[in-house]
């Protein structure tokens, strides 16, 4: 195997501490191409699909891809923005914040990137750029407050896949999940109150989460536990009843039961057991996505509003405020411990290798 290598590398170089924060990932464009492309890459991850892979190549490419691209293209199109994806934008926007508290607490030895699980910037090519700019040791946190095999993990081995490949590899502190932070849970917390505090309280709140198959629950997935964790430290902060509130799981796929009770059942019933107005969040949800914006405030609005609900409200992901990026922060700070006061002597490291014929 022939290994990756800086291609400009010096032996002066300033050793830096990287953050890179990931997320799922997002088409190009909304278009059918530019989907097929992207659902491929995301279906096709094991971690995601737990199928026999002959069986799933077969059903993936020959009906999937075949009717699926036009479908989430057409659902695409109704949440594109001119500069593009919600999802990437509100990830640019969230690493810009991070990136400047970081390097105004820490200078220019802190370098802080973003890359997407499936699409682009890719976690290969955005490790290439950090370890050019001398990063020998990074933190790596998932924007996936629960943790998952589905998500969590096959970012991991996104990022294990490509240490492989390479000669020199960082030293590497993998965030696996931060459900129960207690800064992440005021920041949620306060933006349901500021929600409240404009627009008054519903009778119920939801809160939705992606779903995951039951089986993978089963075999020891935590993500179900972390999730009602959530909900229970969220539900105890904002001083609500069991009765006020209510854990739900969105975003099934085939025909294997999934984690309950559904978002979509929840929601047609409601109405008929004298809950008139809800308002749902997602906590699960870093940033708002296509899953946020269409399958909750528009899908989702839809059935309850047709099952005889009178006010729907989607109050939206904690994206780039204020208190979240100071939440983000403080995850990332406490896994910088030990790193950021590390003295590199680069000159001495030059003329070490310089009595072995290295040039800088």
């Amino acid at each position: 195997m022939k290994y990756i290598g800086k291609t400009n590398f010096q032996h002066s170089q300033q050793q830096k501490v990287g953050v890179l924060l990931t997320n799922l990932g997002t088409p190009k464009e909304p278009t059918r191409k530019a989907l097929r492309v992207y659902l491929k890459e995301f279906l096709s991850d094991p971690r995601v699909v737990e199928a026999p892979r002959l069986l799933w190549w077969m059903v993936l490419n020959f009906v999937i891809l075949t009717i699926r691209p036009s479908r989430s293209a057409k659902a695409y199109q109704t949440v594109w923005t001119e500069q593009g994806s919600p999802l990437l934008l509100h990830t640019k926007a969230q690493t810009e914040k991070v990136r400047a508290q970081l390097v105004e607490t820490y200078g220019d030895n802190v370098v802080v990137e973003f890359a997407m699980r499936y699409g682009q910037p890719s976690i290969s090519d955005t490790l290439d750029r950090m370890l050019e700019q001398g990063v020998t040791k990074l933190v790596v946190l998932p924007l996936y407050p629960q943790y998952s095999a589905t998500t969590t993990a096959s970012t991991f081995d996104a990022i294990a896949a490509d240490f492989t490949k390479r000669r020199a590899i960082p030293e590497l502190r993998f965030i696996s999940h931060y459900h129960d932070k207690s800064a992440y849970i005021e920041a949620l917390a306060q933006k349901v109150e500021q929600y409240w505090q404009e627009h008054g309280r519903a009778d119920k709140l939801i809160l939705s989460y992606h779903g995951i198959p039951k089986r993978y629950l089963m075999q020891g997935d935590p993500y179900h536990c972390e999730c009602y964790k959530t909900s229970r430290l969220l539900g105890e902060r904002l001083g609500l009843s069991s009765e006020e509130y209510q854990t739900t799981f969105q975003s099934r796929f085939g025909r294997e039961e999934w984690l309950k009770p559904y978002t979509d059942h929840t929601l047609q019933a409601l109405p008929q057991q004298g809950v008139k107005s809800i308002q749902v969040i997602c906590p699960g949800f870093s940033a708002d996505c296509l899953e946020t914006i269409e399958e909750i405030g528009i899908e989702n609005r839809d059935y309850f509003l047709e099952a005889g609900g009178e006010r729907f409200e989607y109050i939206e992901a904690l994206n780039s405020d204020d208190n979240h990026i100071d939440a983000l922060v403080s995850i990332v700070e406490e896994n910088l411990h030990g790193w950021t006061n590390h003295q590199h002597d680069a000159q001495t490291c030059l003329e070490q290798a310089k009595k072995f014929g290295a040039q800088r």
